[in-house]
């Protein structure tokens, strides 16, 4: 299971400063946890880099620099480190690490998790982290035996010298490891010789999980702390414009009123309090510029924008001759809604602001932007600024955002004491970071054997990138708005994709496989529309159609070899496929699926799923995140949208956002294809394929194509 360090905050700090170094800064769990730490003070460990701490008792930490939100970090990058360190799987310790620099995300430039990077981006640090302090270690014990290291090696958490048959443990061995230099090019393994890369190892986080002692953000208890909720204002862009706190103050256990940059909070003895303060809130809003927005009139915009030219995002060929010589034109136009995250933890985050310093107890994705903002708001020093990572109940995105962190910053500044911000699910649902509502119109032109000549498309929808990360957008081209349509591999020599950047007054951000969620959707339904146009197999016409793209083609043929395509199937279910690149790994997957047409059900049987992620870490955690993603997209596709009405946003709960039912989960086969290629990404790629799948399945049964989603039960008529 998933352990960490209980230590006194005094015992704490007296190390931390006693180190020099600052070894021993890192997680630790909150003070709720202190009465059960022992009255003795455990064995101190040794650094022998950023991400091996070694005790003298041979306990062995390893800090996990990336959040844990379920995707299954903390056991495929603990078998990483421990692969090459060479440790018993069965004595392994997690910590999260604090937030700095030696933890930023290569990919990144700052401490993150995100844009399925965890394995790609840390295969190589920690490996070689690993490696490093294992050579340090044999060469401690060789020194001290008085043999060459290359005589010793490493097993199950001990140096061994075979020859005379001597085995220290590396507790012994640690202090004066740390000592030496950390090696710069360690040898690595073959991996002909891996104990845990590549084997499907047990999570180590589900015992703490089951037991209760995993600690999520809305775990999180401080001495003297006081919890809050806010009240935000209804319309995108609002702010308070007056209020009268009078009948919240009444409330038995309100401590506090206040306003905060993002509306009113209300500070109570507990969370309970906090809302039926917030409920007794008299509030005057100034609604601002998107007071009469609405998603009709979102989508009108849409559809005048696409109309207009739009920044070239790709150009091959010359699709405009090409179209003009087809012989055959197909035309559609596609639409997808603005989706909320729904994790399952409400965003939640606990702060205690001080003079000296501030902790920041957070299910956070970005430490580096949570040390960021706490440090511009308080204004500390970043490195005055710890975060403390917790579990996260759920991110897709969602908590890559600030917002939250800002909030129980701000509110403990202002109280002068620790504080929790609890969010309900309908704040939840109301003020997320929405996946973006985009509107793509496609004309193609096939020639007289029915194979594609020309493809244009024309994306239009709002841009992440130039809030997320301003300035990234170059010549009015976001490259996530257009990912999935722009890097298509379908050999289609004249391809031509625009995008319409345009801005809708409904805040937007990072949602599970971002601008692939949607544009895989457009991409492979249009691509099955261009199959039956030409009297071809969709299954055939991509697998010529990606004759030069072989992984793409590779997980096509095996997920439509595993799911029978071509066989027969039970009366009435019919078959649909799609393939998705996305975050360096390629997965196909194949809907079986029926319909009642008079009712307007849609019923998902079986999905069979093939993915080549290259070199893989742990299966069972690929097969998972597969198994998840699809269910994430299903759902979405079913089920999901966000609507605005009057500037608001009209679902509030899951009565209204609703989620896919145990009962309508369908089987779901995963199968992972050998590679030796760089390892790509699993906790977003499955999602991609799925809509376009059970959409194409959806035609085969009804010859009714689904060009918006949620699937609608008049779409099937």
């Amino acid at each position: 299971m998933v352990t960490a360090s209980i230590v006194k905050r005094r015992d704490f700090l007296k190390k931390s400063a006693a180190s020099g170094a600052g070894l021993l800064i890192g997680f630790y769990l909150p003070r709720k946890f202190e009465a059960l730490a022992s009255a003795s003070v455990p064995p101190e460990p040794s650094a022998l880099n950023a991400w091996v701490r070694i005790a003298p008792d041979d306990s062995v930490t390893l800090l996990i620099d990336k959040s844990e939100m379920g995707q299954g970090v903390v056991t495929s990058l603990a078998m990483l480190l421990a692969e090459e360190l060479e440790l018993d799987w069965k004595k392994i310790k997690t910590e999260f690490a604090p937030a700095a620099p030696q933890y930023f995300n290569p990919l990144f430039g700052l401490q993150g998790t995100g844009g399925s990077t965890s394995i790609r981006a840390s295969w190589g640090p920690l490996t070689k982290a690993g490696a490093a302090a294992r050579e340090m270690l044999i060469a401690v014990a060789a020194k001290q035996w008085g043999v060459e290291a290359s005589t010793c090696h490493a097993e199950n958490g001990a140096v061994v010298h075979p020859a005379t048959k001597k085995r220290l443990g590396y507790g012994s061995l640690a202090e004066e490891a740390a000592k030496l230099p950390v090696p710069t090019n360690p040898a690595l393994k073959d991996p002909k010789d891996y104990k845990y890369i590549g084997k499907p190892m047990k999570r180590l986080d589900t015992p703490g999980k089951v037991n209760g002692r995993a600690e999520f953000g809305i775990d999180v208890r401080l001495p003297n702390m006081q919890h809050a909720v806010v009240a935000r204002c209804p319309v995108f862009g609002g702010k308070v414009k007056s209020f009268d706190d009078s009948k919240a103050k009444s409330v038995r256990g309100v401590k506090q009123v206040l306003q905060v940059s993002s509306g009113v909070a209300v500070v109570a003895d507990n969370t309970w309090s906090a809302m039926e303060g917030r409920r007794a809130l008299q509030i005057e809003w100034d609604e601002g510029p998107n007071a009469a927005n609405s998603s009709s009139a979102i989508r009108k915009l849409y559809l005048e924008r696409a109309e207009q030219p739009g920044a070239v995002a790709r150009k091959d060929g010359d699709v405009e001759a090409a179209l003009t010589g087809a012989a055959k034109k197909v035309e559609a136009a596609y639409e997808v809604p603005f989706l909320a995250h729904a994790t399952m933890e409400p965003m939640n985050c606990a702060a205690d602001v001080r003079a000296d310093g501030c902790d920041v107890y957070a299910p956070t994705q970005f430490q580096t932007f949570n040390q960021n903002i706490a440090a511009k708001i308080t204004g500390l020093k970043p490195e005055q600024v710890r975060v403390h990572t917790t579990f996260l109940g759920g991110g897709f995105g969602r908590r890559a955002e600030q917002d939250f962190v800002a909030e129980a910053v701000e509110i403990s500044k202002g109280v002068g004491a620790p504080v929790q911000v609890t969010w309900s699910r309908e704040d939840d649902v109301q003020h997320d970071f929405y996946r973006p509502a985009a509107y793509s119109k496609l004309v193609a032109g096939l020639d007289a054997d029915g194979w594609p000549i020309a493809l244009k498309s024309r994306i239009v929808s709002p841009s992440i990138m130039s809030r997320f990360f301003p300035g990234s957008v170059k010549n009015g081209i976001d490259d996530s708005s257009v990912e999935g349509q722009a890097d298509s591999k379908y050999a289609i020599p004249n391809f031509l994709v625009e995008y319409v950047l345009t801005e809708a007054g409904v805040p937007v951000g990072f949602w599970r496989s971002v601008g692939n969620s949607q544009n895989g959707y457009i991409t492979e339904c249009f691509i099955d529309e261009l199959a039956k146009a030409g009297g071809k197999d969709p299954f055939e016409f991509r697998r010529k159609l990606l004759a030069n793209a072989p992984r793409h083609r590779g997980v096509l043929e095996l997920a439509a070899a595993k799911a029978g395509w071509g066989q027969p199937l039970p009366a009435g279910r019919t078959r649909g496929i799609a393939v998705v690149e996305s975050f360096a790994s390629y997965v196909a997957e194949v809907a079986e699926v029926s319909v009642n047409r008079s009712s307007g059900e849609v019923r998902v049987h079986r999905v069979v799923c093939a993915i080549d992620c290259g070199r893989q870490v742990n299966p069972d955690i690929i097969a998972a995140q597969m198994e998840s993603g699809i269910v994430y997209g299903l759902t979405a596709a079913l089920k999901g949208q966000i609507t605005i009405q009057n500037g608001r946003v009209e679902q509030s709960n899951f009565h209204n956002y609703e989620m896919l039912r145990l009962n309508e989960m369908p089987k779901v086969e995963v199968h992972i294809m050998p590679s030796k290629e760089a390892p790509g990404g699993v906790g977003e790629p499955g999602t991609p394929p799925i809509a376009p799948a059970v959409c194409n399945a959806i035609f085969a049964a009804t010859g009714k194509r689904i060009r918006r989603l949620p699937i609608r039960a008049e779409d099937l008529a």
